[in-house]
């Protein structure tokens, strides 16, 4: 997902930057197959939504991002491309 890319272009105020790609993640969030998922990443998931601050989508890059790198990781982040890159 595009998180960090929000969190950034909210921090140096490219408002129009961070909506597009809101709109990206938000997107791609609807194409999650999410019965492989765990709970918290569910719970993140669920509280995604186009209004983020920049310290909330920081926050859940981050925690998709160790998900994703962690070596029980399914395959549906990888399928879906939902990881952020550093």
């Amino acid at each position: 997902m595009d998180l960090k890319r929000v969190a950034m272009g909210l921090h140096h105020g490219s408002y129009v930057m961070a909506e597009r790609f809101i709109k990206e993640a938000l997107k791609r969030k609807g194409e999650i197959e999410s019965s492989t998922l765990p709970p918290y990443i569910l719970n993140i998931l669920g509280k995604l939504h186009a209004h983020i601050d920049k310290e909330t989508a920081l926050m859940y890059s981050t925690l998709i991002q160790n998900y994703t790198q962690s070596s029980h990781l399914t395959n549906e982040f990888k399928k879906y491309k939902v990881y952020d890159t550093v």
